[in-house]
């Protein structure tokens, strides 16, 4: 029996109360009743405080209420006992039988378990990795990598349809320093001082003149433009297939320079003229930000005719909107922490509801150690550590865990020695070993013949009535809950830590649960049960791995 399944009881429980009058509230039973697990093993399997919560509107003793609820609830199937403790706890124990049913459902539901439809009907863009293409991905790109397709990934096994799209910052002065930087490498001249510098700009810009040797003949102005297109397109798919190679795929890779070449920069302006929050002053043309929170008005168009950041910023989330999205979320670094409010007043300038529409994460700083010294430059790029560098020295799997397993707001520390160790104080070593060990249980019930255990109608549910048996069921029943509050509160992490608390749960379960007959003993109703629960674990650990874009390997 999974908590929502066991919430929807406890429903139809106050439901029943409430016709019958025994129970008196004007708004009606509650939809929804939030149970958890105990602390303490000898509470029962879950409890609930619903008795206190609706006694002041019911005008009743909480334990009065929570009497009335208990004997209603001892009727519904699967129901072992319910206690009333301290002030009007309900502690409820669920038999055998209808927990144990729980491992079958799991494997029935496959690759699915886990999954809702909380979020069904809704369209959401998440926009992070906001580049330049003018040189690697670096540190902090890495964290909003794993965490932005982690997040898109909860989001779609919510239900909610997901586009993750990366805004391409290919316009600007620097996009002509870039150019210029290359040109300079390509002809062995010495980079500007405020050009871009580190080995790749000498390999990109050495390899452009050995594949494009015509370009030497062109016009110095023609020349520059070639070296800065050619650049960008090579840096750009670089950039492209080192987040591939990390297993972060984006749906869109939108480009600032169609906003203004589609013409949706005037777009955007005019949508804004429209809802009367544009005006003219000192010869720049301004958004009135204030309106809506903002501590400053912030300038479209400068005096001298030039479009701001700002401006491209604005088109770019009305396109959004005009895309068909619900809602945009914006993943941004620690340095733009100011943009929180003017992204929030610009949605509301161009006519939308800031809590409904829009919302901006910020992510905080990594350091990274190894040998207990931290890692600051990239050989390759001169400047910070790089995604591909942090890759190659830690691996996808163990980068992608650690960065997803700590929030988003929290600034953290990648210790490469640890985070590579192969030791149960590794978490993602940790949960990797659990799938693998399940892995091979499986394996070895196949060599004995007796693999029925996997099938969701293959054993007698009934026969798991041991502690150990029950605590595992009950964290495998967890894992709707958790992907649903990991999606709505934006917090992979949460992810994580329940992989490790199920995989503890496991290695206890397994120390004391003999799941394979020994030497010529026979297999028993017990031993198939056993399997099918191991068979469920691996399933859950599975589809928890695959959530954060972690593989389970089968054999470690």
């Amino acid at each position: 029996m999974t908590p929502e399944q066991l919430s929807q009881h406890l429903v139809d429980a106050l439901s029943t109360l409430v016709d019958e009058g025994a129970v008196r509230l004007v708004d009606g039973a509650p939809q929804q009743v939030r149970v958890e697990r105990p602390k303490v093993r000898e509470h029962g399997d879950y409890a609930t405080n619903i008795a206190m919560q609706l006694a002041k509107p019911a005008g009743r003793p909480p334990r009065e209420i929570a009497s009335l609820v208990a004997d209603r609830l001892l009727q519904a199937p699967g129901i072992a006992a319910v206690d009333v403790a301290g002030p009007g706890f309900l502690n409820i124990r669920v038999d055998a039988a209808a927990q144990g049913v729980l491992a079958g459902e799991v494997l029935a539901a496959g690759a699915s378990y886990g999954s809702n439809d909380s979020l069904a009907g809704q369209r959401i863009n998440v926009e992070f990795i906001t580049a330049n293409p003018t040189g690697p991905l670096h540190v902090g790109h890495t964290r909003w990598a794993a965490l932005g397709d982690a997040l898109g990934r909860l989001l779609s096994a919510c239900g909610a349809e997901v586009v993750r799209e990366s805004y391409i910052n290919d316009r600007g002065a620097q996009m002509d320093k870039f150019g210029e930087s290359l040109l300079a490498a390509a002809q062995g001249r010495s980079v500007p001082d405020d050009g871009y510098h580190g080995a790749y700009v000498i390999e990109l810009g050495t390899r452009i003149d050995r594949e494009h040797p015509e370009l030497r003949d062109l016009p110095a102005d023609e020349q520059l433009v070639a070296y800065r297109e050619e650049g960008y397109r090579l840096q750009l798919a670089e950039q492209r297939q080192d987040l591939e190679d990390f297993r972060t795929h984006f749906d869109v890779w939108y480009s600032e320079r169609t906003l203004h070449a589609d013409g949706r920069v005037k777009h955007g302006i005019e949508k804004l003229r429209q809802e009367g929050h544009v005006y003219e002053a000192d010869g720049a043309l301004w958004m009135r930000t204030t309106d809506f929170g903002d501590d400053k008005d912030r300038v479209l168009i400068r005096s001298n005719g030039e479009h701001t950041y700002f401006a491209s910023d604005t088109a770019y989330y009305v396109d959004k909107r005009e895309r068909g999205f619900d809602r945009c979320i914006y993943m941004l670094g620690a340095d733009h922490h100011g943009y929180v409010r003017r992204l929030l007043a610009m949605a509301a300038c161009a006519g939308d509801d800031p809590d409904e529409h829009i919302e901006v994460l910020i992510g905080q700083l990594v350091k990274v150690l190894r040998g207990g010294d931290e890692l600051r430059l990239s050989k390759r790029a001169g400047t910070i550590l790089g995604l591909r560098e942090l890759v190659d020295i830690t691996g996808v799997d163990a980068l992608r865990y650690t960065l997803c397993r700590y929030p988003a707001d929290s600034s953290m520390t990648v210790d490469v020695d640890a985070v590579t160790r192969q030791s149960s104080d590794n978490p993602v070593y940790y949960v990797q070993y659990a799938h693998a060990r399940l892995s091979a249980i499986l394996r070895g019930a196949v060599d004995l013949g007796i693999a029925a255990g996997e099938r969701a109608d293959g054993y007698d549910p009934a026969v798991l009535d041991q502690p150990r048996e029950g605590d595992l069921l009950r964290a495998l029943a967890e894992l709707p809950r958790v992907v649903s509050q990991a999606a709505a509160r934006r917090e992979p992490h949460r992810v994580a830590r329940y992989l490790e608390a199920t995989a503890a749960t496991f290695h206890r379960f397994y120390d004391e649960c003999r799941v394979l007959p020994m030497g010529d003993e026979e297999p028993t109703d017990v031993h198939r049960a056993r399997l099918a629960l191991v068979a469920a674990t691996r399933v859950v650990l599975g589809n928890g791995l695959g959530l954060l874009g972690v593989s389970a390997p089968e054999r470690m």
